[in-house]
C-alpha cells in the first residue's frame, strides 16, 4: 500500500531503536521504497519483538512517520524516553539523537504556547530524562555535543544550553539529581520570554537599533512572568530564566546585579548561553570554533564567574583538561590555514 504522491519531505525519519517492544503505536509506520513511502505497519498494533527482529534482518534502521502524525510520535517518545535512556541494547549515539530531537520538538511546542501547563509538565519530564542521560558519564555528554545543531534557533539553543548547564553543574560538583533537574528545567526554558518578541526582531540580519534591543532585554522578565503564571516549576528554576544575562561586574540585564546577588544557576547558564551563541551560526554572524569562542569569553572574563568559566573550559576540553581546549583548537585552526 503506497500513499498517493508521497515523498520523503512529508515524513519524519525515526530510528528503529526509538520503538519499544510490546508498546502500541498511535501512528502508522512507513518504509522507503525508492522515492516513495509504503505503509509497513498500521497504528494501534503492538510493536513486537518479532517485528523488530524482522526489520533488523532486512537491515532497516530508519523508518518513517507521516508528518501529520508528528504529535503522536512525540507523545510516544516522551512517554518512553526514560526506558530508551536506560536500555542497554540501544547504542549510546542513537540514544543521544533520540533525546536531542525529542527535546527540540518539545521546546518548539513550548515556544508556540509557553503558558500551557501541559507543555511545562512535559518539559519537567523531558529534563528528568536529559539529566539521567548526561549522568551516564562524559561520553554521554560528548554524544549530545556531536549531534547538537550548529545553526541558531531559539529551540536548538535552549536544548544546547540545558545540556551544557547540567553537565557543567555536575562538573562543578553538583551531584544531587533533583538539584540538577531544577537547574536543567530553568536552562531549557531560559529563553521562553522570547515568545513575546516578533520574529522580525529575533531574525533581523542587521544590528538591532536601540528600541529593538530594549525590547529584547525584557525577555528574561517576560520569561519569569510566563512561567510564574503556570505555577508549575520550582522557585530556583526562575534564577536561570531571570538572571542568564546578568554579569558579575554588574554590567548585565535586566537588573544589573553584582556578583553576590546572582544565583549560581544564573552564573552557570550565563556562561553556557554565551558559549552556545558564539559557536552557532546566526543570521548576522558565522559560528566561531571552540578556541575563538573561549578567547572572546576570556577577553571578557571580568563579566563571568571565574571558577565557573574555568570549569566550563575544562568540561569542553578533549580529556576534561582545562588547558587542553584552547591549545587543541588553536592547532586545528593553524592546520586549516
Amino acid at each position: 500500500m503506497k500513499p498517493q504522491g508521497s515523498r520523503t519531505t512529508a515524513f519524519l525519519p525515526i530510528y528503529l531503536e526509538s520503538l519499544i517492544v510490546d508498546t502500541v503505536l498511535d501512528f502508522d509506520l512507513f518504509i522507503r521504497l525508492g522515492r516513495d513511502m509504503a505503509l509497513y505497519r498500521s497504528r494501534r498494533l503492538p510493536f513486537t519483538e518479532q517485528t523488530r527482529l524482522k526489520l533488523i534482518d532486512n537491515r532497516v534502521q530508519v523508518l518513517f512517520v507521516a508528518a501529520a502524525a508528528r504529535r503522536e510520535y512525540q507523545q510516544y517518545i516522551e512517554g518512553n524516553l526514560a526506558s530508551i535512556v536506560q536500555d542497554p541494547k540501544i547504542q549510546e549515539n542513537r540514544k543521544a539523537s533520540i533525546v536531542y530531537e525529542a527535546s527540540k520538538a518539545l521546546v518548539k511546542d513550548v515556544l508556540a504556547n509557553p503558558g500551557l501547563g501541559e507543555n511545562i509538565q512535559r518539559s519537567k519530564n523531558m529534563v528528568s530524562s536529559q539529566v539521567s542521560y548526561i549522568l551516564r558519564g562524559r561520553q554521554a555528554f560528548l554524544n549530545l555535543m556531536k549531534i547538537s545543531s550548529y545553526d541558531y534557533y531559539t529551540y536548538t539553543h535552549s536544548v544546547n544550553v540545558c545540556t551544557f548547564a547540567v553537565a557543567l553543574a555536575n562538573q562543578l560538583g553538583m551531584r544531587d539529581r533533583k538539584e540538577l533537574w531544577v537547574l536543567g528545567l530553568g536552562a531549557l526554558l531560559h529563553d521562553v520570554g522570547k515568545s513575546r518578541i516578533s520574529e522580525r526582531i529575533l531574525n533581523k540580519s542587521a544590528p538591532l537599533n536601540r528600541a529593538e534591543f530594549e525590547i529584547v532585554k525584557k525577555h528574561p522578565v517576560w520569561g519569569q512572568e510566563i512561567l510564574k503564571e503556570t505555577d508549575l516549576i520550582a522557585e530556583d528554576s526562575y534564577f536561570a530564566v531571570l538572571q542568564h544575562h546578568e554579569r558579575v561586574d554588574g554590567s548585565g540585564y535586566p537588573n544589573g546585579l553584582p556578583s553576590d546577588d546572582i544565583h549560581p544557576f544564573g552564573k552557570i547558564v550565563a556562561v553556557c548561553d554565551v558559549f552556545d551563541a558564539l559557536t552557532t551560526r546566526r543570521v548576522y554572524q558565522d559560528a566561531m570554533n571552540t578556541y575563538k569562542a573561549f578567547r572572546e569569553m576570556y577577553n571578557e572574563r571580568h563579566r563571568f564567574d571565574p571558577a565557573i568559566l574555568e570549569e566550563f573550559t575544562r568540561l569542553m576540553g578533549p580529556d576534561g583538561d582545562v588547558n587542553s581546549t584552547p591549545i587543541e583548537a588553536e592547532n586545528e585552526e593553524k592546520a586549516a590555514v
